[in-house]
């Protein structure tokens, strides 16, 4: 077979394709008939509206509502970590969390995947979801020698 057609007809077939998926497709609709957006699925309540378009800031408060907000999805809820589209380390019995200044720094700066935090967590909830994954998930930090994480060391950490 010729190479020039060998190469063509996949780069044909290929860009046809595309230019099939390009096409415009009729609008979704809801249940009562009208156009509905493909993206959103739901009507937000009034806070969840107000929440996406807000400044950015997390408003939950205490350690456990920041954890269920902001780190769960990725540690997962019993902070045993997973492994998929990323490597998302356990939190659970995890010896790393001992002193509160490395979960700080890790919160607040990020690291490899971990996007970092510090902008849309004040210092305050920063140190309550330290000491929650340091005290939660078979881990029992915050009663040892380093003591519990508070604002004021988040606050010296930050750059």
């Amino acid at each position: 077979m010729n190479p020039i057609k060998t190469t063509i007809l996949p780069f044909a077939l290929l860009v046809a394709g595309i230019a099939a998926a390009q096409q415009e497709q009729p609008p979704v609709e809801s249940p009562a008939g009208e156009p509905a957006s493909e993206f959103r699925t739901f009507d937000p309540t009034a806070e969840e509206f107000e929440n996406f378009r807000g400044d950015g800031d997390i408003p939950h408060e205490g350690g456990e509502a920041v954890y269920n907000a902001v780190c769960a999805g990725c540690h997962m809820p019993e902070g045993q970590g997973a492994i998929g589209a990323g490597k998302y380390p356990a939190l659970a019995d995890n010896e790393r969390l001992e002193a509160p200044g490395y979960p700080i720094y890790i919160v607040v700066n990020g690291q490899a995947g971990m996007p970092p935090f510090g902008s849309l967590l004040d210092d305050q909830q920063v140190a309550d979801v330290v000491n929650y994954v340091r005290s939660h998930f078979g881990n029992d930090f915050v009663d040892g020698e380093f003591g519990e994480a508070t604002a004021e060391d988040v606050s010296a950490a930050r750059p």
